[in-house]
């Protein structure tokens, strides 16, 4: 699972044998919350969360639109066969 940013101590990851649409998993010690990105314009939409507050899902949700552009480009070349 390629760690494809950061966001303070979280990591941004895509799953390589993962379902479209393209998203990203943000996880950070056992928490875990999932972001459809809405490719290529956005916004990064929230689908699931597994115990993060509502003020780190707003920062991950800024953060995530502001690298909206190089994580869309990370889902498309990790899932280029398919």
């Amino acid at each position: 699972m390629p760690t494809v940013a950061r966001i303070g101590g979280l990591r941004v990851v895509v799953y390589p044998n993962d379902h479209r649409p393209a998203h990203v998993h943000v996880m950070s010690a056992g928490k875990e919350v999932v972001f459809d990105l809405n490719c290529p314009k956005g916004p990064p939409a929230l689908r699931e969360n597994y115990g993060l507050s509502i003020a780190q899902l707003n920062k991950i949700s800024a953060a995530l639109g502001e690298d909206l552009e190089h994580l869309c480009a990370e889902w498309s070349r990790i899932h280029e066969s398919e």
